[in-house]
């Protein structure tokens, strides 16, 4: 079933005329890497797949299913492999074209949010939510872990001399040795740390939850910080000059910044929308992913679109709940769940007629074998529940980012908004 839907999934992506921005996703784009050449990218969706797109073209050449959960890295060797990384804590190495991964390394116990390839490309690194890194051998062998942070570890990268460094929420930047067993250099910075990059001279730029990029030397002495502002920063993209950084927040700015004087150069506008994701293309483009589901192409030598900038929104399926307190919780769903059966499934399986609904039972998505043995039906009492004490302890098992609504009264509006919501037409 998932090679015929893999392949009706690219019939239709691929009668789509070339086009500027790339249009393929169900859900918004989590993850892009572009091959050396230039000539295609892979992005990575809440939606589940990956995407292996033909940028000039405008085309997919390859869907990719695999993974239970939203596919958070990418990445794209020079041999013309594939890496995906997925909330299920799996990584996946594609061949070009193939229905199936060629290999699979499922030793991560929390989801994979960060990849990256040694410079000779033969050992892989992954950064995961269960406070490790790994690194492991492509042709095959044991994974070496690399253990401390306290809590996610969001990016990984190789320095310049094959160390490796990983950054966390728990507010550092480590550098790990990879041979003995001496101990990692940890530099403190004030806030959690979500994205992480190497320049080809060795500085290190990590982007921040204060808004703030911050710029190491290859040994962690903080050089340089640059203010963005005023949201956190969630992504970076080094142009392949190491020149400039382009880093993206949560409320849809693009700072690109010239790393050497450690200042803003411009802003890309766009419809203001999380921006995700993001890569170099060439000195002279960047693409970025984001909650419109689109691949944007842009000019950096202007900081232009490439082609018209289509700046709609997706629709907005609480625009009819203006004022309802409960939608106002919801909305930090909306991102993984639909509520109308044309919704269909994102992240997570859509919520259309979940009153009643045994869990686990969605039409179409694929849920973990834990969450099938559980005997929950869903009704007012345990979506509540479900709010209360969180996702990890109501539904073991569950994909679900984890998080509660400490509010009894929010609690109880998000559940007569559901009602509402996701009642049958």
């Amino acid at each position: 079933m998932r090679r015929v839907a893999a392949l009706l999934a690219l019939a239709l992506l691929t009668g789509a005329p070339a086009q500027a921005q790339l249009r393929g996703h169900g859900g918004p784009v989590r993850a892009l890497a572009v091959s050396q050449d230039g000539r295609v990218a892979v992005s990575g969706s809440f939606d589940q797949s990956a995407i292996l797109w033909a940028i000039e073209e405008g085309t997919a050449r390859q869907v990719m299913r695999f993974h239970e959960g939203a596919v958070n890295a990418v990445l794209a060797l020079a041999d013309g492999r594939l890496v995906t990384g997925g909330e299920d804590g799996t990584i996946a190495l594609w061949q070009p074209g193939a229905a199936q991964p060629a290999a699979i390394f499922a030793e991560h116990q929390g989801p994979v949010v960060g990849l990256a390839v040694s410079p000779d490309g033969t050992r892989l690194a992954s950064a995961s939510w269960d406070g490790t890194a790994r690194l492991r051998p492509l042709g095959g062998g044991t994974a070496q872990v690399f253990e401390g942070h306290k809590g996610n570890v969001n990016g990984v990268a190789f320095t310049k001399d094959g160390r490796l460094a990983t950054a966390g929420y728990d507010a550092t930047l480590r550098i790990w040795p990879i041979e003995g067993s001496d101990p990692p250099r940890i530099v403190t910075v004030p806030t959690p740390l979500n994205a992480l990059v190497v320049a080809p001279d060795g500085e290190i730029a990590a982007g921040g939850a204060d808004s703030t990029v911050r710029l190491f030397s290859a040994d962690g002495a903080e050089r340089a910080t640059v203010e963005i502002g005023p949201s956190p920063v969630i992504a970076l993209a080094l142009s392949p000059d190491g020149g400039r950084i382009a880093a993206a927040t949560v409320v849809g700015a693009v700072a690109v910044i010239d790393r050497r004087a450690a200042r803003p150069l411009f802003n890309l506008v766009g419809p203001g929308l999380p921006v995700w994701s993001l890569a170099f293309r060439s000195d002279a483009e960047l693409v970025t992913g984001g909650g419109d589901r689109l691949i944007r192409r842009w000019d950096m030598r202007t900081g232009e679109p490439i082609g018209g900038l289509a700046m709609a929104r997706p629709h907005d399926d609480l625009a009819a709940f203006a004022g309802d307190r409960g939608a106002e919780v919801f909305r930090a769903c909306a991102a993984c769940h639909s509520l109308t059966p044309d919704g269909g499934n994102r992240a997570g399986p859509t919520l259309s007629g979940v009153f009643g609904r045994r869990i686990a039972t969605a039409a179409g998505y694929n849920f973990s074998e834990p969450l099938k043995k559980l005997d929950i039906v869903w009704n007012a009492e345990t979506i509540a529940r479900l709010f209360e004490i969180g996702p990890a302890r109501f539904t073991p098992g569950t994909k679900m980012p984890e998080q509660t609504v400490n509010s009894a009264a929010d609690r109880e509006a998000l559940v007569r908004f559901l009602e509402r919501a996701t009642a049958a037409p």
